[in-house]
């Protein structure tokens, strides 16, 4: 398993500054927003010498790109808005080979109309299960015509926002493209009332098997995301999951500043160490 980080938590004013930085703290695995070649992270055109100098540059220092995002709000109560964050991922999976990567991340979506990180009531209705499923039907035929994996993360505050909905979205879907993006503390944030560990232990009897890429941040315990090492997730625990689960992908962290990084990695590193993890 490779400890790996979101470049973007990294600011520096050129793409070659940003892996420099990446590399500077013993990490040689990202997960890529294409902000940092200076694109949106959805962009409308990637193009060709973009994604080659993504992919050389990286390649020049030994990094390798766990995932590209590609994330839209799957089930946006505007189809005009699904259709061109559609069209957005169908660029963003034309290009994802070029750039050095097989795996695609998504978002399930939410009904609110201006974030697609905040709940709304209408996530829990037939017709956003719905549309989730024919937006993520079209994700597939894209992933099958570009030879990639896609990515779905449970999050509290989309449609599939818990292990469960994600079991039944794998299972409803059949599709060996379709995988899991782990994040235990999304897992925690959508279930306070037992123990860390048991709701843990619950969301990989459900979803190990089918982990793609897992994330690394905390959650405070006032229900704040922060960095890893700064709250309520064993990481011991989540690592001995990992472990068992017989994953070898990415541990990738976000939701941290660049002065964070150093404690988040060597706390890592630690628990990894004594699981003869490397």
């Amino acid at each position: 398993m490779e400890l790996g980080i979101f470049e973007t938590v990294f600011s520096r004013p050129t793409l070659g500054g940003t892996f420099d930085a990446v590399v500077s703290y013993g990490l040689r695995t990202i997960q890529l927003d294409l902000v940092s070649a200076g694109l949106s992270s959805l962009p409308a055109q990637v193009p060709a010498n973009v994604a080659t100098a993504i992919h050389d540059e990286a390649e020049r220092r030994d990094i390798g790109i766990a995932a590209v995002g590609g994330m839209y709000n799957m089930i946006h109560p505007d189809p005009g808005m699904r259709e061109r964050g559609l069209a957005s991922l169908r660029t963003m999976a034309a290009a994802a080979p070029a750039i050095g990567t097989s795996l695609v991340t998504l978002c399930t979506g939410t009904r609110d109309r201006e974030s697609m990180w905040r709940r709304h009531p209408e996530n829990d209705t037939p017709s956003a299960w719905r549309d989730l499923r024919g937006a993520i039907d079209a994700a597939l035929e894209i992933a099958e015509a570009h030879d990639l994996t896609l990515g779905v993360e449970p999050e509290p505050a989309n449609v599939m926002r818990d292990a469960r909905a994600a079991r039944r979205l794998l299972d409803e879907t059949g599709s060996d493209r379709l995988k899991i993006v782990m994040d235990p503390a999304n897992i925690l944030a959508g279930d306070r009332s037992r123990s860390p560990e048991l709701v843990l232990d619950e969301t990989f009897d459900l979803l190990g098997n089918d982990i793609v890429l897992a994330h690394a941040k905390d959650l405070s315990a006032d229900g704040q995301f922060c960095a890893a090492g700064h709250g309520i997730v064993p990481w011991g625990h989540v690592l001995s999951l990992l472990l068992g689960a017989e994953f070898d992908g990415a541990l990738i962290l976000h939701t941290l500043t660049e002065a964070d990084v150093p404690h988040a990695v060597a706390m890592l590193r630690e628990l990894m160490r004594e699981r003869g993890m490397f």
